[in-house]
């Protein structure tokens, strides 16, 4: 007797805010036995077509098969996803409380999303052609454009992508063409990775706690193991990273490392092509889709022996991974703070568990969190205590301005300290963490400032381009000539931001170079490769930045960092405010003094008597962390607790409390021991972008606590008539309590 065999159904995640799964008949001829989960498939879905992903072949539907869709195509002969990637995928959509669908088009590039072949034509690439080396740009008179662009490729004789004259260039496409069509120019396809340079065969020479974990990490490598490699700032973190990745290689492994923003990524790669025999992917969102296509399918196949990106790259399928490393561990961009919300750091580990392969988070200012795990015996504690070679520490200094009359942010001491640095050949960076001119703009007369329409915020002056600009939801206005409240024309700038203490440095120093660096002259592509270059010559002798420039980059020629005001982390309600404030002060200070040079690090404050303070002059960190640890204990707060926050927004004020308030009510009709709730509670910033916000903050001992009510409580506000008035998500582990 035959037995006739269930009919299989595709099981697939859709690209949509609905947190289910669909079931589709699949494509005519097609045995549904023979697919594999992680192929993408086309479906409709609505009234159009969308790309989904199989999950897998079910023979239990979720729907009757008379009312099942029929998939249209299969476009995958083998999973663009592989197994071990699906399954930290549908993990994070449950822990992060994420539709599935909307998380695995996170790990796809863009092409793919949209039905694309799995294939990399390549990167264009333009280079003159022999007439064009042969020509004379001034031949072009008539076409002075033509004659910019011929005379910047036979600066660059091997040619160059799209990326590299857009650094140089603004809409050359079309000039391009001409070029082209000259028989000047011709495009190329050129593989997106990066060719080793491999010059320097074996690197430094490791000084005797270098040396112990790189062994540590070598006696692991054939298992999963954390390890937090914990180095002061100049301590050689990257010669580890680069000995124990050179072993990886030897190994025939890949290596796939983390950094936190697309600025550490230059010097990073510069050091790595020079030292591994091997091409890399770099993956981040500066990119466009062809070259992200590229680099994602160079690291598939293994083409890439080395994978360096930002956050999302974690999500890079590899096809023999050996070593994973997150650079920078503790920075909050590791964290996703919109969509799936989700940390790259943890996920990682996660991913280095599944693969049973070693993961290093490396920092010289750790998370609490990670200090914690290691207390905790979960990861290993590996210290760099000294920087390497012959630098030496910074000499840290408080100036107090108590009192003081300050020119557009600088002390007296900073600006003699300047000029002696600058005597002495030195550079000199001068930190504050705000751009433009000044954050308020303010009436003499009768005190108005101008705020923003559709935020809790002031509108930010920006001189250069006369404008004033919201940073929280991007709205401009030009500055206003005379107040609109009395007419008065003596509007004045309060406050400072980078726009002015570069003006300020211009007026004092008129003969050095200033060099001002933060989202605002870096919008460029390439613009901040080419800052980070010219730094590096020794050009500007004086740099004004923001974070950008705090964490990572090495400048041997700089001696003496300012920080202007080391008070806004003092008093924040954020709780995680002072260890961020920490961090940043000694990620900072770490950039001076990284050669054989001293280097020197004054700190502007208004209380200088603080013990926070005090304690980072020791550059003890470690005790720092401590103390902020024995302090969390107490208070019961991560990583002594875990937190979910549940947002939401909407246009009319009345309507996220309302929301929230009913979501308390679900919350405790499921009495779940264990987990206290706090609010509903107007946001920190109560209005943004013309929204009203509020937020409902859930906290346990233990995630599977948590994880257990959101299992049954996220159901149940999805049918709640009031969310669907307001926009609402949820945190898991939030980092930002805005």
């Amino acid at each position: 007797m035959t037995h006739s065999r269930k009919p299989g159904f595709l099981r697939i995640a859709i690209p949509t805010p609905l947190r289910r799964t669909f079931d589709y008949l699949p494509p005519a001829g097609i045995d549904p036995e023979q697919l594999q989960a992680g192929i993408r498939i086309r479906v409709p879905f609505g009234r159009s077509e969308v790309i989904g992903v199989l999950l897998e072949v079910t023979h239990q539907a979720a729907v009757e098969k008379r009312r099942m869709k029929r998939a249209r195509d299969i476009l995958d002969h083998k999973p663009v996803l592989p197994e071990e990637l699906m399954r930290l995928l549908i993990w994070a959509s449950r822990y992060y409380q994420h539709p599935i669908g909307e998380v695995v088009q996170q790990a796809l590039p863009g092409l793919l999303r949209k039905g694309k072949k799995a294939l990399s034509r390549g990167i264009p690439h333009w280079q003159l052609t022999n007439t064009g080396r042969q020509c004379n740009p001034s031949t072009l008179r008539r076409a002075p454009r033509q004659a910019q662009l011929l005379r910047l490729l036979q600066q660059h004789p091997e040619g160059l992508n799209a990326g590299q004259i857009d650094a140089h260039e603004k809409q050359w496409r079309p000039v391009m063409s001409k070029l082209v069509e000259r028989g000047l120019v011709e495009i190329k396809l050129t593989s997106c990775l990066a060719p080793p340079l491999h010059e320097t065969a074996g690197g430094l020479t490791l000084n005797t706690a270098q040396q112990e974990a790189v062994a540590r990490v070598e006696s692991r490598l054939a298992e999963f193991h954390p390890f937090l490699l914990d180095g002061v700032t100049g301590s050689g973190k990257t010669e580890v990273y680069l000995h124990l990745i050179e072993r990886v290689l030897a190994n025939g492994q890949q290596a796939l490392i983390l950094v936190p923003e697309i600025g550490l990524t230059p010097q990073l790669l510069s050091r790595f092509r020079q030292r591994l025999p091997v091409r890399i992917a770099l993956l981040h969102s500066a990119l466009n889709e062809q070259e992200r296509l590229c680099a994602w399918l160079a690291a598939a196949s293994g083409e890439a022996g080395v994978v360096l990106g930002t956050r999302s790259a974690l999500f890079t399928p590899l096809a023999r991974p050996g070593l994973f490393i997150v650079d920078e561990e503790h920075d909050i961009s590791l964290k996703q703070q919109e969509g799936f919300r989700y940390s790259a750091r943890d996920l990682l580990v996660l991913r280095a568990r599944q693969l049973n392969i070693p993961i290093i988070l490396g920092s010289a200012t750790p998370s609490l969190e990670s200090l914690h795990n290691c207390q905790a015996h979960r990861f290993e504690h590996l210290h760099l205590p000294e920087r390497a070679g012959q630098a030496q520490p910074p000499r840290f200094r408080l100036v107090d301005v108590r009192g003081q009359k300050l020119e557009h942010g600088l002390s007296a001491q900073l600006l003699t300290a300047t000029q002696t640095h600058l005597n002495d050949g030195g550079q000199v960076l001068l930190f504050i963490n705000r751009r433009g001119f000044a954050p308020v703009l303010m009436c003499h007369m009768c005190g108005w400032h101008h705020r923003c329409e559709r935020c809790d915020a002031h509108m930010t002056m920006h001189q250069q381009s006369r404008r004033q600009r919201c940073h929280h939801c991007g709205s401009e206005r030009p500055l206003p000539q005379i107040c609109p409240e009395c007419g008065s024309s003596e509007l004045i700038p309060v406050g400072y931001g980078t726009e002015r203490v570069e003006e300020a440095l211009g007026s004092h120093f008129p003969d050095v170079p200033v060099l001002r660096i933060d989202r605002d002259t870096t919008r460029r592509k390439g613009a901040m490769q080419q800052m980070l270059e010219q730094i590096g010559e020794g050009t500007p002798r004086i740099l004004v930045g923001t974070q950008m420039l705090a964490k990572g980059h090495h400048f041997p020629n700089l001696t003496l960092v300012g920080l202007l005001d080391a008070d806004y982390g003092l008093f924040s309600a954020d709780f995680r405010a002072a260890e961020r404030l920490g961090q940043l002060v000694l990620q900072v200070a770490g950039r001076a003094g990284r050669a054989e040079r001293p280097g020197e690090v004054l700190i502007q404050t208004h209380h200088p008597d603080s013990p926070l303070l005090q304690i980072l002059l020791t550059h003890d960190y470690g005790r720092f962390a401590q103390s902020l640890l024995k302090e969390r204990k107490a208070a019961r707060l991560p990583p002594f607790s875990h937190l979910v926050l549940l947002r939401a927004e909407a246009t009319d004020e009345r309507l996220p409390g309302q929301f929230l308030a009913e979501a308390r009510a679900e919350a405790e009709a499921l009495q779940t021991a264990g987990i206290e709730l706090f609010g509903p509670l107007p946001a920190p910033m109560a209005r943004r972008a013309g929204r009203s916000r509020a937020q409902l903050l859930l906290q346990a001992e233990e995630r599977n606590t948590l994880q257990q009510l959101l299992n049954q409580w996220l159901p149940r506000l999805e049918n709640l008539k009031s969310g669907r008035k307001v926009r609402w998500s949820i945190d898991v582990d939030p980092l930002e309590m805005f």
